[in-house]
């Protein structure tokens, strides 16, 4: 599972170069430019290709991780279908061929014959992701390959990646949008139970220096006693600071907005683009909790990040059920954990897969008691 864990974090960083290719490089450029502006919106090429992008690595992902872990390529789901009608109504499924020239033969009927623009995305697709990786060698987990799958969000928060706001932030701040706030995702669960056990973030765009910007990676692993993480717990607030931070969509009931303001104070109840963003701020402590009401996010944007979560000590609950049920009795909440192994058999396309109940993302179980108080009855 060590070998799983250093893989995902290479295709990871793989994904985060592809991500800063398709804004670097100028025919790719022209293509984002082209869908942020709307100009030519009628053409289904540039209308796909915000989402070739998130299938392109996507794709990358699955078949490397399905080279070195064939047992696993069943079980990977992602949130986009990889088949596309370009602008000359031609189908195409995208795949990753075996060879660098194949892939841009094939990108480039996606592209409408775009040969530039297909060699700059294959060559960023089969170049080796250069990556120093610290504290993975040692992690023992006594689980199977076989007994595992995978979600994978390519690029959260897309809209954000497509617009390419750069945004400056003071250290120890939330990004409330911008480039910083696309993430890549990707989640290791037990397909027989749905919990989640490994989770890797990738933030292509974490800062800039002179030669472009710069990415960063954070992991966790979550199985039985075996808890590691890249990131250190954030260190509990001093009893002389009582108030706490939630972080929020913008768009968020206005219920829930009034019912966590006095709980929070001024400048503490904050709002930020993505969910995956938004979950790491709790766990980088930028945030004490990050609370959505709606059923609007996907096992992909969840997954991964919850298993880092977990590794420190906190969780992702279903906010429905934990208002309805109760939580965190005795230091652990009684039910309402975010599983990954089931759809709802009810719903149609993407809503199989979301969320329905909310979400209420935590470290520390007294925060997360705090919020649902002011939260029962208020929605």
């Amino acid at each position: 599972m060590a070998d799983l864990l250093k893989l995902l974090l290479r295709v990871a960083e793989k994904a985060a170069n592809v991500a800063r290719v398709c804004r670097q490089e100028a025919p790719l450029f022209q293509l984002l430019i082209q869908e942020k502006t709307g100009v030519d919106k009628n053409k289904k090429f540039v209308q796909d290709f915000k989402t070739l992008a998130d299938v392109v690595i996507q794709e990358m992902i699955r078949h490397d991780v399905g080279a070195q872990f064939p047992e696993i390529i069943d079980h990977i789901q992602g949130e986009e279908s990889n088949k596309f009608e370009n602008g000359l109504g031609e189908s195409v499924i995208v795949t990753v061929c075996g060879t660098e020239k194949e892939t841009a033969a094939l990108l480039a009927t996606v592209l409408d014959g775009d040969q530039m623009a297909a060699t700059l995305l294959a060559c960023a697709i089969h170049q080796d992701a250069t990556l120093k990786l610290t504290g993975t060698d040692d992690l023992h987990i006594p689980l199977s390959p076989s007994d595992l799958g995978i979600w994978i969000d390519p690029i959260d928060a897309t809209s954000q990646y497509i617009q390419g706001r750069e945004e400056v932030v003071e250290e120890g701040c939330l990004c409330s949008s911008g480039l910083q706030c696309a993430l890549v995702l990707i989640g290791v669960y037990i397909r027989a139970t749905g919990e989640p056990v490994i989770g890797v973030i990738n933030q292509p765009f974490n800062h800039k220096d002179p030669t472009g910007w710069k990415g960063k990676h954070f992991w966790g692993v979550s199985y039985g006693s075996v808890k590691a993480c890249s990131v250190l717990r954030p260190k509990d607030r001093p009893a002389e600071c009582p108030g706490l931070s939630v972080v929020l969509s913008s768009s968020e009931k206005q219920a829930v907005k009034e019912a966590l303001a006095p709980l929070c104070g001024p400048d503490r109840l904050m709002y930020a683009s993505g969910a995956g963003y938004k979950i790491l701020c709790v766990i980088l402590g930028l945030a004490d909790v990050y609370v959505l009401s709606e059923g609007s996010t996907f096992k992909w944007d969840s997954c991964g990040p919850h298993a880092l979560l977990l590794a420190l000590g906190g969780g992702m609950l279903d906010l429905k059920e934990c208002l309805h049920f109760g939580h965190c009795e005795g230091g652990h909440h009684d039910q309402g954990e975010l599983t990954y192994h089931q759809s709802h058999s009810e719903s149609t396309g993407a809503d199989r897969w979301a969320n329905q109940g909310g979400l209420v993302a935590y470290l520390d179980c007294q925060m997360l008691h705090r919020v649902i108080g002011e939260l029962k009855g208020k929605f």
